[in-house]
């Protein structure tokens, strides 16, 4: 019971917080919770229309930001398993890599894995 009663007070005070910030914060908030409770997101890459490269099992991405200015740079990073025959599961072989993406010429969607 006690241990309810703190994760419910948790909750009230992350509601409360969010009232009085803005959506960018809000967005920020929602995603540290949901990198703490963990994801299975797939990253896949196209080239026009067809599917060129796809990750799998990937907890986060992340906005690159410059060193000295700290500002956000155009592209992504994370890492993922380069699921080379694009069937969502992670076989003998296919390594857990890093991998960046431009956010202005990269053709991408990234999503939860609901293929389980």
């Amino acid at each position: 019971m006690h241990r309810s009663l703190k994760i419910a007070g948790a909750l009230t005070a992350v509601a409360l917080l969010s009232i009085g910030c803005t959506q960018e914060t809000q967005n920020s908030i929602s995603r540290s919770i949901q990198n703490w409770t963990g994801t299975d997101g797939v990253l896949d890459v196209y080239a026009g229309e067809k599917l060129v490269k796809r990750f799998i099992k990937i907890d986060k991405l992340s906005t690159a930001y410059g060193t000295n200015d700290g500002k956000p740079r155009p592209y992504r990073y994370g890492y993922g398993y380069d699921d080379k025959n694009f069937n969502f599961k992670k076989d003998p072989g296919e390594k857990k890599v890093y991998f960046e993406f431009s956010d202005y010429s990269t053709n991408y969607i990234f999503y939860e894995n609901d293929a389980k």
